[in-house]
């Protein structure tokens, strides 16, 4: 479908930094460069308003989310509401096929170059996804569809946030925490899983306030 094919250009050019954070979206200007109608540019772009990815501006159009922008803070507060209590169920009642599962993604995650020359200064599109399978499989456990689709939407909405604070921070120290994360979770050590994980998280959150 034409528009899913827009989509996805909009939301690689966005996550890769050629539209930087606060620039205009302009529906005509991107049309005709993408070569297609004005009415499946708009399509694409209510679409990553959706998912977090744009702003829709009253009378103004469209726009990349800017760093000062409030929406960063409270996707991390909805994070660190939910994903504790959903790692604490995950810890108490993962099988050994869910600890097999952890330790295989997180050797992906640590095999992965976080960053690659030909993508620029932020994550590579690699480590983004071996990030994304670490972080939801160690939730896996759980058992709880309704709880893993909060996180994916959470996760979707969070990850323009996270390829921006990598290149503000890029001494950040990745393998260390998801090592931590790791480690306590298969060792069954919930409140130490749980607080590794809120130190992970309000990282990013802290990186962008003190950098917007």
């Amino acid at each position: 479908m034409l528009s899913e094919q827009v989509h996805a250009r909009l939301r690689d050019a966005i996550l890769h930094g050629v539209h930087a954070p606060g620039d205009a979206l302009k529906p005509q200007d991107l049309a005709k460069e993408q070569g297609v109608s004005l009415a499946v540019v708009r399509e694409a772009l209510v679409r990553l308003v959706g998912e977090g990815f744009a702003d829709r501006l009253p009378n103004r159009g469209f726009a990349v989310p800017a760093f000062t922008d409030r929406r960063w803070q409270e996707i991390t507060e909805a994070r660190l509401a939910v994903e504790p209590v959903v790692l604490r169920l995950s810890v108490e009642r993962g099988d050994l096929d869910w600890e097999t599962r952890v330790r295989a993604a997180h050797h992906r995650l640590v095999r992965t170059p976080p960053f690659d020359p030909a993508q620029g200064e932020h994550y590579s599109d690699e480590w983004a996804e071996a990030h994304r399978i670490f972080h939801r499989t160690l939730l896996e456990g759980c058992a709880n569809a309704t709880l893993l689709e909060t996180f994916d939407r959470m996760w979707t909405a969070s990850e323009l946030a996270r390829r921006f604070s990598a290149r503000r921070n890029a001494g950040r120290d990745h393998v260390a925490e998801h090592r931590a994360l790791e480690e306590a979770a298969l060792a069954r050590d919930a409140d130490a899983a749980v607080a590794a994980l809120v130190a992970h998280l309000s990282r990013t959150a802290t990186v962008l306030t003190d950098h917007a």
